[in-house]
């Protein structure tokens, strides 16, 4: 079974009237014989591909779903293939294939193994496809079978029975305590751990990973979201230097699911990516000469805060999506992004950047530090917001900004509002479910001895609402025990 992405470049040339409707990068099986019937008889994969090309007006609008859907069902195609058994079978033989496939991916050959959140994909996966192929007539039944149950928080859904159990989601969660997320940025900044500079550090873009790695622990951003993100996007800084948190918009062309939101950042670590911005990165970009090496160059003019000309037409920046931002152009020459190379070109790498830094960290000061993905910095801040949420750190600050004349809606929000659904926006989840896993990696007990101990020993107005606040949320309807001292409190960092 072969897989190709479609392309209509060059389609004036072929024998068609118009331009094909198939949409760019949608993936395309094949048989190795290259036929799509036999005798005039449409093969099953034709369906395969009908289905996938209906995929943008069914909610997946990722071109990269897409290829991830078509290796699914890829995979599918040749195992059931070698064993003989058609893809619409009858559903005896359909089972009897799934469990071979099943046994195939948990204990077959080591390079074929998925783990179960990569089995539970191809399972959801298929499952889609089928039940779409039984509604269009295409197939009479499906393999799968399914069991009803009732969600701990209301509602009933229905259980695919051949998803592997997997662990609980707040169990897998990797996240950096506060000592350990320190050493990991001043690393960054090619610094060591009591913030004297490493003679032994070669780094050229030293600032510019020591700022990018700070705004990400401070925003929560995913890897997508920060690696894309421009220069013109970040917010300005406040006149005055403030306690409470800056918003930071987060262009709906790079989220997840095309959803904007809003997140915020300390005062801090924007001041910190300021200077990276008015000092380092212009040594870069200016007078460069860079050319994106795929793809029309997009000549940027007359860019502002919200958006700019490219090539003569006005444009909103959120409206851009990664491979567009990647072939920006700015007017003074190099990328439009906020991270760039020595060149002037757009930097991406920043997996390698982090693993490079947690290996240097290892081998030089600290054993035990762990690797550093970027997902991890994610859930580094969501853990620590969380618990500034519960323990009325930000409910603090924001009521003595309010004093001071400059936020009261923050303050008010901020006390009325439940920690959990802050965190949900912050993080831009869809429900407060997937937020949840964070609390039961927290050492509630030890916040709150932490709460008495900012408030001497009693309840003070600031700490009061917090205080009130994260004992709501313990007892809710969450089932989270706030007496559970297991997390954060074990090591420096949470495996």
């Amino acid at each position: 079974m072969l897989m190709t992405l479609f392309s209509s470049r060059g389609w004036e040339s072929w024998d068609v009237a118009h331009r094909p409707v198939v949409p760019e990068g949608m993936p395309v099986l094949v048989d190795e014989d290259l036929r799509f019937d036999d005798g005039g008889v449409p093969r099953p994969v034709t369906a395969v591909n009908r289905w996938l090309r209906e995929l943008p007006a069914s909610g997946c609008a990722s071109p990269r779903s897409w290829v991830t859907y078509g290796r699914v069902l890829r995979d599918w195609l040749e195992f059931t293939g070698s064993r003989g058994v058609g893809l619409f079978d009858t559903r005896e033989r359909l089972k009897e294939v799934l469990g071979a496939y099943a046994a195939y991916r948990s204990c077959g050959p080591a390079g074929s193994r998925f783990a179960a959140s990569t089995w539970a994909q191809h399972v959801s996966v298929l499952g889609s496809f089928y039940r779409w192929a039984v509604a269009e007539g295409h197939a009479a039944a499906e393999p799968f079978t399914y069991r009803q149950a009732r969600g701990v928080y209301g509602g009933e859904r229905m259980v695919n029975l051949a998803v592997r159990r997997r662990p609980k989601p707040h169990v897998t969660i990797k996240y950096l305590e506060p000592d350990f997320a320190s050493m990991f940025v001043r690393a960054l900044a090619g610094q060591r751990p009591d913030g004297s500079q490493e003679d032994r550090c070669r780094g050229r873009e030293l600032a510019r990973n020591a700022a990018v790695g700070r705004l990400v622990l401070a925003t929560g951003l995913r890897l997508q979201e920060f690696t894309w993100l421009l220069a013109a996007e970040i917010p300005p800084l406040p006149e005055m230097p403030c306690s409470t948190p800056v918003p930071f918009p987060v262009p709906e062309g790079i989220a997840k699911g095309r959803k904007f939101r809003t997140t915020w950042i300390s005062y801090e670590a924007l001041v910190e990516v300021h200077c990276y911005l008015e000092l380092t990165r212009p040594l870069s970009v200016t007078g460069s000469a860079w050319r994106p090496a795929r793809g029309e160059p997009l000549l940027v003019t007359e860019p502002g805060p919200a958006g700019g000309k490219i090539n003569g037409t006005r444009v909103r920046w959120a409206e851009l999506r990664p491979a567009e931002r990647a072939r920006l152009v700015a007017p003074d020459g190099g990328s439009m992004l906020l991270a760039v190379r020595g060149d002037g070109g757009p930097f991406s790498a920043w997996s390698s950047v982090f693993a490079r830094t947690s290996q240097r960290i290892r081998d030089w000061y600290e054993p035990r530090f762990p690797h550093v993905h970027p997902h991890r910095l994610r859930h580094s801040f969501a853990i620590q917001t969380l618990e500034r949420l519960v323990g009325g750190h930000y409910t603090q600050a924001a009521q003595l900004a309010a004093e001071a004349g400059q936020d009261g809606a923050l303050a008010l929000y901020l006390s009325k509002a439940d920690p959990m659904m802050v965190l949900r926006d912050l993080l831009g989840h869809s429900s407060v479910l997937t937020t949840e896993k964070y609390l039961r990696r927290m050492d509630m007990a030890r916040i709150y001895r932490e709460a008495r101990e900012r408030a001497g020993h009693g309840i003070g107005h600031g700490i009061g609402v917090g205080y009130g606040v994260g004992r709501r949320v313990g007892r809710s309807g969450h089932g989270i025990d706030t007496t559970d001292t297991t997390g954060a409190a074990v090591g420096a960092v949470s495996a």
